[in-house]
């Protein structure tokens, strides 16, 4: 059931959270003013802004601090001074959410209470709920782990809408004062050991695009993103991934880049297959990108022998997969086996590539030959996990632990740890980056955090 969307007079409360994906192309961003998708402009986690905050605490350099209701790891996304984020509100006790790795945390049948899908907006500049927008009301159908939530999908905006996806909902499309615009109702898939969904729209043109790699039937999908009408689908030969796509724009054509555990695959903007690349781990989440000129993707489960980073040159068509032994070919630049993390993304700043593993440590690449500049070193001698994916902006790197400790580390050759910055809620999510600003979705409120 669609409910219209409803101001939000009373405070909003409880709980509120945030991570994963998606990719875009857009004409005109003007720099620092937006936060598209996760992991911003190109999922990169790069933000050229000067001024930016690198020190903070739960009341220092707080500009504002808002609750959220329910539970979501979706990042938040900015554009024109409204924050946008997803959450899924339980009408029933709800087990308190899992750190660490996934052991433990499975929970095969769906829960007994029914559920509010909501998107929220909040105003940046005041941290006040804008609207609320209910998309569905009832049980949900499929099971999660107590890690994820059932609002794990990042949204992603154009400027003229924003489109939130539920991986056992579907696709909705609302403008930026908060009217629903379209839906597209899609079904509800049986994931591996009852885990759920994650993996983010993209937009790209005049196109959603949708990943959803599960059990059942595995697809991509492209959905005009002025009707919601589904343009093409493409099956899938996957089991159950949960990495976001990525629309690599390169010189000669635009594709898009799909992570799996079978096989990375690289479609067309209709659909047809134009390269595949075997060699993941066993499960699949970091979100590609692209940097100085060559595509960065790969995957880590800790318990897999095989980890690999893959550095792609653009132009492949085919099968590509390296022959064992290799670590480079004609379309890829270079590779490491061993190199990749779980859960968070790879970062590229500058000339390094930087990897930060669940466990917390950090190690680092050069980004055009991934020759080892140095290797895992750790950031704390205090255990920490880490779920969300680093950033870099003013000559660092940030690492934020799922306890809510941003670990600032300088960016280059030397490993050094500046500073920690502890916010004392549990993160999962990446921050976004706008206005001069760190929007920071915790367990159960958004930051906003500013040099002062």
């Amino acid at each position: 059931m669609l409910t219209p969307v409803t101001p939000i007079a009373r405070p909003v409360c409880t709980l509120l959270a945030a991570s994963l994906s998606v990719a875009v192309s857009f004409t005109a961003l003007t720099a620092g003013e937006h936060w598209p998708q996760f992991r911003g402009p190109g999922s990169r986690g790069v933000s050229e802004e000067a001024g930016l905050p690198e020190e903070w605490s739960r009341e220092k350099n707080v500009v504002w601090k808002a609750p959220v209701p329910g539970r979501g790891w979706s990042s938040p996304v900015v554009w024109g001074g409204r924050v946008f984020v997803t959450t899924a509100v339980s009408e029933g006790d709800e087990e308190a959410p899992k750190k660490g790795l996934y052991y433990g945390g499975e929970r095969r049948d769906p829960p007994p209470h029914p559920h509010r899908f909501l998107v929220l907006c909040f105003d940046l500049e005041t941290g006040k709920a804008s609207w609320e927008a209910e998309v569905h009301r009832g049980r949900p159908e499929s099971a999660r782990h107590l890690k994820n939530s059932y609002a794990s999908e990042t949204q992603v905006s154009d400027g003229e809408r924003v489109y939130s996806y539920f991986g056992q909902l579907g696709l909705f499309a609302h403008e930026l004062e908060g009217k629903l615009v379209w839906s597209k109702r899609l079904p509800a898939y049986k994931t591996r050991y009852g885990w759920g969904t994650a993996a983010s729209p993209v937009l790209h043109g005049e196109r959603v695009y949708v990943v959803n790699d599960n059990e059942e039937a595995s697809f991509l999908a492209a959905f005009d993103r002025r009707t919601g009408a589904e343009a093409w689908r493409a099956e899938r030969d996957e089991k159950s991934n949960w990495a976001t796509p990525f629309v690599w724009r390169s010189p000669n054509r635009t594709e898009i880049v799909t992570p799996g555990t079978g096989k990375v695959r690289s479609y067309d903007l209709d659909g047809k297959l134009l390269w595949e690349l075997g060699g993941m781990s066993s499960i699949t989440i970091p979100t590609p990108f692209e940097a100085h000129g060559l595509l960065y993707l790969g995957s880590g489960f800790v318990l897999d022998q095989r980890r690999p980073i893959f550095a792609i040159r653009p132009g492949a068509s085919g099968d590509i997969t390296l022959k064992d032994g290799e670590t480079s070919s004609e379309r890829i630049a270079w590779s490491d086996p061993k190199g990749a993390p779980y859960n968070p993304s790879f970062l590229v700043a500058g000339d390094h590539l930087y990897v930060l593993f669940d466990g917390g440590f950090l190690s680092c690449h050069e980004a055009r030959t991934g020759k080892v500049v140095y290797g895992k070193t750790r950031l704390s001698d205090e255990p920490a996990g880490f779920t969300a994916s680093p950033w870099a902006c003013g000559g660092k790197v940030f690492c934020l632990s799922e306890d809510g400790d941003a670990f600032v580390v300088q960016a280059g050759p030397e490993f050094k740890v500046l500073r920690k910055n502890a916010l004392g809620e549990m993160c999962l999510a990446t921050p976004a980056i706008a206005r001069k600003s760190l929007v920071v979705r915790s367990l159960s409120h958004l930051w906003r955090i500013e040099a002062r």
